[in-house]
């Protein structure tokens, strides 16, 4: 199905109240406005949403359609960040216009580049796809955990990915944070990397939390 920018931009809506408040979306102003009525027909029109008592409601397949909008959303984000290296401030409007041309088999392709990440720059979470479950890196992939790098490697900190404060705060003590240079020294028996002068040892749990950004050359 082939949904236009606009609608795509109010499934994300819906889709972030959804995950954000458990609950339907009411038609908020900014939804329901004249320049949206297209957009809001178009959705009735294909029975994505309905409205009931002021509220806008994700039908069954609506939930899929908002689902793999923000997908879009949030990859488009990773891949401004992570490969481009686009600032914050500028990496949310840019990844508005790159999300429309994502589709499903560019996605995919997407999503294995950057290593299948789990959660967006603002750390939300990106819905898994069909890859996420094959869990598939291929020798294309730009960001990879530092578990699956080959010794010799070296690339920049991409991002973190753990929510355990201890294990966060240990990271942060080596020096372990985004944008630092690493490489990758050994993996066995220990998993040991080098940021700056200082070599370290961590074990494969932690390094699977570590996301690299592959240097180039």
């Amino acid at each position: 199905m082939k949904l236009s920018e606009e609608a795509e931009d109010i499934l994300e809506a819906l889709w972030i109240a959804y995950e954000e408040k458990e609950r339907n979306l009411p038609i908020l102003e900014e939804i329901n406005s004249k320049k949206n009525e297209p957009a809001i027909k178009e959705l009735l029109k294909h029975e994505i949403i309905k409205i009931d008592n002021g509220h806008i409601i994700l039908e069954e397949k609506g939930k899929k359609e908002a689902e793999n909008a923000i997908r879009r959303h949030r990859l488009a984000e990773r891949l401004m960040t992570d490969v481009f290296d686009i600032k914050q401030d500028l990496m949310n409007k840019r990844a508005c216009k790159f999300e429309h041309m994502l589709k499903q088999d560019v996605e995919e392709r997407v999503c294995t580049l950057l290593g299948h990440p789990k959660v967006c720059p603002h750390n939300r979470p990106i819905p898994p796809g069909k890859c996420c479950l094959k869990k598939i890196y291929t020798l294309q992939s730009a960001v990879l955990p530092l578990s699956e790098l080959k010794a010799g490697q070296k690339g920049k900190i991409a991002y973190l990915l753990t929510k355990d404060d201890q294990k966060l705060q240990k990271l942060m003590v080596m020096g372990v944070l985004p944008g630092m240079d690493i490489s990758l020294i050994q993996k066995f028996p220990a998993y040991v990397f080098q940021i700056g002068l200082t070599q370290v040892a961590i074990d494969k749990e932690i390094a699977k939390d570590i996301f690299v950004r592959l240097s180039s050359g």
